[in-house]
């Protein structure tokens, strides 16, 4: 039983901090204190300690021994390499999803589109995030590897902080749909280089956004 309540305290506090250092409630270069966080929690140390591991392995914390945990700034490089792991996988499964696409496959892509949409309209934009994550998921799971989206979300998780600086922004928003738009009809045409224009398009489109913040916000990246 309390392996399960170390699990269960671990995966709250966990959870909690991911949300806020990628939603940007806790800026890079804050500095966390295991006891504090702890308190907050109603929790004792150890979970809190897990919780720190996991958020450092993700890249999302800098743990350094006898020195505050701290939440990890940006660094270009790594944001270049989560970007190119991430390109390099979605063409390739944009490619194998070519070659077996049909309509049924089409139709259930279209059914994650119109709720995008809808989220749009709603001016639901957290809703809009999610089902741009399962866009992208869907079309892992209907080529065939479920498994790549793991490494998507992977790179992805790596610049998540800016995608949802990008996000708060309607008009990004109804850019973000109209990709995804195209790239769905790309895949449906059957034509590879129209597909892989528009993931392309779709992938780099945070490059003005990261430059930008790069500029005006140095004191968030490394």
């Amino acid at each position: 039983m309390e392996d399960y309540t170390r699990r269960t305290s671990t995966d709250a506090v966990y959870e909690a901090l991911h949300d806020e250092i990628v939603s940007l409630k806790i800026l890079p270069g804050t500095k966390l204190s295991e006891t504090e966080v702890a308190r907050r929690f109603g929790v004792s140390r150890q979970p809190v300690r897990n919780a720190f591991t996991k958020l450092g392995n993700e890249d999302l914390l800098v743990i350094r021994p006898q020195k505050a945990t701290e939440v990890r700034g940006f660094s270009m490089e790594r944001l270049a390499l989560a970007r190119l792991v991430r390109m390099a996988v979605e063409l390739e499964v944009a490619h194998r999803a070519i070659q077996i696409w049909d309509s049924s496959r089409e139709e259930q892509l279209a059914e994650n589109l119109a709720l995008q949409e809808k989220a749009l309209i709603d001016g639901d934009l957290t809703t809009f995030h999610a089902l741009d994550y399962d866009f992208h998921q869907l079309i892992c799971v209907l080529c065939g590897t479920p498994l790549a989206f793991e490494v998507i979300v992977d790179s992805k998780q790596k610049v998540e902080r800016l995608c949802m600086l990008s996000l708060e922004k309607h008009s990004e928003a109804q850019s973000i749909l109209a990709d995804h738009r195209e790239i769905a009809a790309g895949v449906a045409s059957g034509n590879l280089e129209r597909t892989h224009n528009s993931i392309r398009k779709h992938l780099t489109r945070l490059d003005e956004t990261i430059n930008f913040i790069h500029k005006t916000h140095p004191d968030y990246f490394e």
